[in-house]
């Protein structure tokens, strides 16, 4: 479903213009400079309303948490959130996040946070998947050997596919779980998240660990049969 237009959205984005990085490019491999203080960087893929960005953000201050999103509709609230928080070491990009190599330097990221992504169910449409083979060579190359992805879905099938993603390209799985909060919450939520847990729906998470220098080959692509290829 469209996110409805926000009313006066521009000037609510020009109003948190200090939390927002307009020339991200610029900043390739200098992100932890961007804040005084912060020795690491983190990345958020998709940021949504913010609730996550923001409370990463609080809880982990020597780090600068850079959250993309590519809908303002839903990065102006997390904007928002941000500045009424007063808070320092959080950045928001206006991008999709298959523009990653022209933002971060290689080994530039330590963690990426990858929270409820579009589970595009259709098998034609898992190319667009954030743990998609293409994306995680992607997520390889910011992040240094040590680095790590930390994942959570509330779709039971695309957990287990995004499983067998993250082991064919060399990723170390670690912390899997198929019911995060079953003992009771863990962690910072996002805001789907605390509606799914209030609703007793599992949460599943897992952390894939880059631990060598490099990936497995990428899969070949499928070929298309005749009737696909067909205009």
């Amino acid at each position: 479903m469209r996110m409805r237009n926000k009313k006066n959205l521009i000037p609510r984005m020009e109003r948190c213009a200090a939390v927002q990085v307009f020339e991200p490019a610029a900043l390739r491999g200098g992100w932890a400079g961007l804040v005084p203080g912060r020795t690491e960087v983190r990345a958020e893929m998709g940021c949504g309303k913010g609730a996550f960005t923001v409370g990463v953000a609080n809880a982990e201050p020597q780090a600068l948490i850079v959250a993309l999103e590519k809908v303002p509709n839903a990065m102006v609230t997390a904007m928002e959130r941000a500045c009424a928080e007063g808070v320092e070491n959080v950045r928001f990009i206006d991008t999709d996040v298959k523009n990653l190599p022209d933002i971060f330097a290689p080994g530039e990221v330590s963690v990426i946070y990858i929270n409820f992504p579009d589970p595009w169910p259709r098998k034609k449409e898992a190319k667009h998947r954030l743990t998609a083979p293409s994306f995680l060579a992607m997520y390889w190359d910011i992040l240094p050997i040590g680095g790590r992805i930390e994942y959570k879905t509330d779709q039971p099938w695309l957990f287990d596919w995004s499983l067998e993603q993250f082991a064919a390209l060399g990723y170390e799985l670690r912390e899997v779980t198929r019911d995060l909060h079953g003992a009771g919450p863990v962690g910072i939520m996002t805001n789907y998240e605390a509606k799914f847990h209030d609703q007793g729906v599992p949460i599943h998470r897992c952390v894939a660990v880059k631990t060598k220098a490099e990936h497995e080959p990428l899969p070949e692509p499928e070929k298309k049969s005749a009737q696909e290829a067909a205009p």
